[in-house]
This record gives structure tokens, sequence and C-alpha cells, in this order.
């Protein structure tokens, strides 16, 4: 942006905290060069635009203007909570295994490749470029188990643009020997090398910081556990993400390894490990007291809708709506190679057809989730479940223009269902999120900057 403002003036959309759309025909957001938003003008005749902009005491040399398109309009760039930055090499292999199993016969063989920095440089590349493509313009991404890697995604990430968390993942048994953490002394310091490293290249935490990333508590032992939540207490600034009652394969197991203790919140939370900072992947079976303690606790829940229903042994479904209903923060996750598409657009319409599913089961208790309500997961919601929210999610004043510019017209802008004369815009928004792809984001942005287009 160097040491220019802009300006878009259109369509714009975003979500309410009540999950509500707003839906806004005529919009004027300004953005200043340090990419936050400093004028929200919710209805202005595009005829006023000009005379708008001109009373902002801005010298018109320092300030570009972006008048949308009649088939264009501006949404919040997406929110990933859960993503396996490894993984991208491996989408859509061993779908259909039980979890434990597919670690052991896809995952781990592919992650080990990551001590070679080179290789992680090249699929991390290609990964944040993806992810970018999509519009996800924040991720909260696990690593590998090797520092040297996790600290090159993080270096990617600044330097592409792209707003995230990044955490090594900390394994310290009941993986293969090739992958694990030679120690728990070794997978402690590395994370603090890590830790060290991404406020070293990004001090203020602006778009990019380290998260504290046990895998699930299969694969950490007791000290390990220990050593993480003391990290934890220590740094009130760290984010934390594991997964969390996935599947009943991997809850049988950590029940064994973890006699002590009947659930996982109990569990983690003796280790120091849920808060308002947490965000627990899946959680697809949860019990009252469960639920409970994470609303308590101010854990936020990231949903995986595709991979929960591919990877993991049966169709899991969830509870979202219970989680909504209960005031516990959600977001969406793609899982990368936990399912089969890096798309937050297909999370949220597998959103949608595992809710339905979920409203059958329960005779019709739990409704079915809405456009309105999935967009919002894969926005502000999964702002909230980042503790984002006070930056960035939707459109208001303070907040950094995170966004995707949305056309919906032309032989290179996807595949969606074509506009029609007379469709108004909360019909060519449904369009969009129902049968759109990458194509038809036209331009990206984080913190102002252009992520994505020309």
């Amino acid at each position: 942006m160097a040491d220019k403002h802009i300006a878009f003036a259109g369509p714009v959309i975003h979500s309410l905290p009540n999950t509500d759309l707003e839906i806004l025909p005529s919009a004027l957001l300004v953005i200043n060069p340090a990419g936050t938003i400093t004028t929200f003008t919710k209805s202005i005749p595009r005829s006023q635009v000009a005379t708008a902009v001109e009373s902002l005491d801005i010298p018109q040399d320092k300030i570009t203007v972006h008048l949308l398109a009649p088939d264009q309009f501006l949404i919040p760039g997406f929110v990933d909570t859960h993503n396996h930055a490894p993984q991208w090499a491996q989408r859509g292999l061993g779908q259909g295994m039980q979890i434990l199993d597919w670690l052991s016969a896809v995952t781990f063989p592919n992650e080990a490749k990551f001590a070679d920095p080179a290789h992680a440089r090249r699929v991390y590349a290609r990964c944040v470029d993806g992810l970018l493509r999509q519009g996800i313009t924040t991720a909260s991404y696990y690593g590998s188990a090797h520092g040297a890697a996790t600290c090159a995604l993080a270096d990617l990430c600044l330097t592409k643009g792209q707003r995230a968390f990044v955490g090594k993942c900390n394994m310290s048994r009941n993986a293969p020997g090739y992958y694990r953490d030679a120690s728990v002394e070794e997978s402690l310091r590395v994370t603090e090398e890590c830790i060290a490293h991404i406020r070293g290249i990004d001090p203020e935490g602006r778009l990019v910081r380290h998260v504290l990333t046990p895998r699930f508590a299969i694969s950490c032992d007791d000290e390990l556990l220990r050593g993480l939540g003391a990290i934890a207490k220590r740094d009130a600034d760290l984010p934390i993400q594991t997964h969390f009652n996935e599947a009943e394969q991997e809850m049988e197991a950590t029940r064994g390894l973890f006699p002590g203790f009947e659930n996982e919140v109990d569990l983690y939370e003796s280790f120091g490990l849920l808060g308002r900072r947490s965000i627990l992947a899946h959680c697809c079976y949860m019990s009252g007291y469960e639920m409970e303690r994470i609303k308590q606790l101010g854990c936020g829940v990231a949903h995986c809708p595709v991979s929960n229903m591919t990877v993991g042994g049966g169709f899991m479904a969830a509870p979202v709506r219970a989680f909504m209903k209960a005031g516990i923060k959600v977001g969406l996750g793609t899982d990368s190679g936990g399912g089969f598409s890096s798309s937050i657009l297909d999370a949220m319409r597998q959103a949608m057809i595992a809710s339905y599913a979920r409203e059958v089961a329960s005779q019709g208790a739990d409704k079915g989730l809405s456009i309105a309500e999935v967009f919002y997961l894969a926005t502000l919601g999964g702002a909230e479940v980042c503790c984002l929210e006070d930056r960035i999610g939707n459109f208001v004043v303070g907040k950094a223009f995170d966004a995707v510019l949305v056309g919906t017209a032309g032989e290179h802008e996807g595949v969606m269902t074509m506009v029609e004369e007379g469709d108004g815009l909360e019909t060519v928004f449904e369009k969009f999120v129902m049968t759109g792809d990458d194509r038809n984001m036209v331009r990206v942005y984080v913190q102002g900057r252009l992520v994505k287009g020309t």
C-alpha cells in the first residue's frame, strides 16, 4: 500500500455479532496506509462517492478509489481455525480410515519429510499460496515436529502476507522413531526457539504468532504437557491448539494412557492448557459436563466437517448448534490432509450437511445451520475462536482490512450458478456460497495489502 489510502464503493456483505448477515448494496469503506478501516459508510449513493471521498481531508494523490462493478461485492477474509500445513501434499489420501491407522500409514511418513528444510519451504509455499487463493486470510497452522520447518512456515506467512498462528507440533511418544521428538527436553527447547524466532520476525504479532501445539494427548506424555502448560502460564499472549474428542478410537486410546481422567477437559485443564486462548479441534463427541467446562473456560471449537465425514471411522457430525446455543465460540477448519478440500466454502457447505444430519438424528431438536450462520463461522466466528475478533472478522472502523473481492460473472470467475437479471444481492451471495470457488475470488487483501489479484 505504500503511503496511500484505498477506498471501495459498492456492495458489502459481512456478519454481525448475533450471526445475522448485514447486506449493504451501496457502502463506502476507506482504509489507511496501515491497513486499518477508518471510514465505513453503510449507505451512500454512487453519485455521492466522489464528494464523500473528497471530504475526508486526504490529498487526492494519496487515495485510490475502487468502484465495484455491478457483479462484484466485498466480504471479510475467511478464517481457517484448524489446518495442518505439512499435509498440503497428502490431501485426499486415506479417506475412510480410522484416525490412528491413518496417522500411522499416511500422515507420519509424510510429515517426517519436513526434516528437510528445502522440502518444507517448497510445500509450505504452495500451502500458503493455496489458502490465500481460497480467500483464507487467517490460518491456525499445525507445523511438523521440526523447528527449522516451523520457522520457515512462519517466514513464508509473513513474506506472503497471511495472518497466521504457527505451531511446532509437540510429539514425545506414540509416533514412529523416525518422527517424534527425541526427548521432552528437546521438544520444549525447540518450541521455545520457535517462539523466539517468530517474535523476532514479527515482534508485535501483527500478522504471525506462535501457537503452542501439543498434537493430542496420545502423543504427549505428562512431562511434556506439564512443560507446555508452564510456557502457557508464563506467556499469556500465546494461543494453544490441540485435537479434542475427535473420534471414538482416539478417545478410547486417550483414556487408556491417562486412566486418572474420565474426560479430555479435565485432562488438558490439569496441565494448564485450557482457557480462552485454546482452540480445540473437532469436539465431535461431547458430554454435558465437557460442554459446560469449555464454556466456563472460554475455549473455542474448530469445527472441521469435511475431515469429520471422511477420516476417523464414521460420520462424525459435531454438535455445532448445541455449541452455539451454549455460547461456546465456534469457527471452521479445513483440516488440510484430514479431508479432501482446502476451501472454506466447502467447509461451510459440509457444515450445513452435517447439521442437517444432526437435525434428523435429534428429531428436530438441533436445527440445521443457515447460510448466514455458516458464513459467520467462517469469518467472525473464526476470529472469535482465535481471540482476534477485535482485529478481524467483519468490517468495523478500527479493524484491519482483511477482505475478499468476489466477482460473479465472466468465464474466468468460477463455475457458480449463473447470475440472472433481477437477482438481488442476497440471492447472488447465496449462489456464491453454495456454488462458487476460488475463481470467484478476484482479489484478496490482508491488513490492506493485496495478496491475490492485480
